[in-house]
């Protein structure tokens, strides 16, 4: 490649014109816009004197060195600094909604208890308790009646004897309230007496037909009906919302609405639909005298001395 650059650039000096001899002349210098001297490689020789080519040689292309881009270190972050929250105001309590004009409580007092929240057979509900918690009157009201005798036999099971002792009270919401297998009734508590709400009327035992269990207070809710009528007074409302109200701060929910809702539907006598007879009694067969029992006949007598 040299040598024919070499050649060219020779060529090129021979047609450059003379001057006076032993006189170089420059050659003119390179035009960009006629053909100049050019190397195969594409790149431009350096003329010197008339006479001297210098050669180069062609330019050799070093490409630039790319850097090679290097993974950037990646840093575990540091642990969040740990911030102090600060502390909450205390909750504002806020009275539960006044939904009637009664106040009522939880018909137990002063003692742990349990009790069922859904329907088994009647609508009613069993509060389980110590034996000798005070049931409590849960509304102002009147006594209705009163039952200190327990009558109750499992050879006849009558259903008006199931709940043993037992004290009902009528609300001045109109309800009627049932407080049955008790221990003992409180002295003084008798048919008219006027109560109010939180006053002790009996003594949690179990009496009645539940006599092979653990103490505990039968509670019902119904209205108003004649004493012959004691399926009604054993319960017709479901009563374990309402307990869950009085227990746990809402005194003024009222079962009066869904008491007068069930009235309504099955009026104010309806009759008996579950566990409503007794034992079936057997019945006695007539009664038969014994029949006389024979008499032993006497022996002959035979006179031993003949006679006239």
């Amino acid at each position: 490649m040299a040598i024919v650059t070499g050649a060219v650039l020779v060529t090129a000096g021979c047609a450059s014109p003379i001057g006076v001899a032993g006189i170089g002349t420059p050659s003119p210098g390179p035009d960009t816009g006629a053909a100049g001297v050019v190397d195969t490689a594409g790149t431009m020789g350096t003329v010197g004197t008339v006479g001297t080519v210098a050669a180069t040689s062609p330019a050799t292309s070093t490409p630039e060195t790319s850097e090679t881009p290097t993974a950037e270190t990646s840093e575990t972050p540091a642990p969040p600094t740990a911030v102090d929250r600060p502390k909450p105001d205390p909750p504002v309590r806020v009275p539960p909604p006044k939904v009637s004009d009664h106040t009522y409580v939880f018909p137990v007092k002063d003692c742990r208890v349990t009790y069922e929240r859904r329907l088994l057979v009647l609508p009613k509900t069993t509060i389980w308790a110590a034996k000798g918690c005070s049931f409590v009157s849960p509304v102002d009201g009147v006594v209705d009646e009163v039952n200190v005798k327990n009558r109750w036999k499992p050879s006849t099971d009558r259903g008006a004897d199931r709940e043993g002792r037992f004290v009902t009270v009528i609300g001045d919401d109109g309800v009627r309230y049932l407080g049955g297998h008790l221990d003992t009734v409180a002295e003084g508590v008798r048919p008219g007496l006027k109560v109010n709400a939180g006053q002790v009327l009996g003594r949690i035992g179990n009496s009645g037909n539940a006599r092979s269990t653990a103490s505990n207070l039968y509670f019902a809710i119904s209205w108003k009906a004649d004493p012959s009528l004691w399926w009604v007074r054993r319960g017709m409302v479901e009563p374990w919302d309402y307990l869950d109200a009085w227990r746990e701060g809402n005194p003024t929910f009222s079962p009066r609405a869904a008491m007068l809702a069930v009235r309504k539907r099955t009026g104010a006598a309806p009759g008996c639909v579950t566990l409503c007879a007794s034992k079936p009694q057997p019945t006695p067969g007539p009664t038969r005298k014994p029949k006389p029992k024979p008499r032993p006949s006497q022996p002959e007598q035979i006179p031993l001395n003949g006679g006239d």
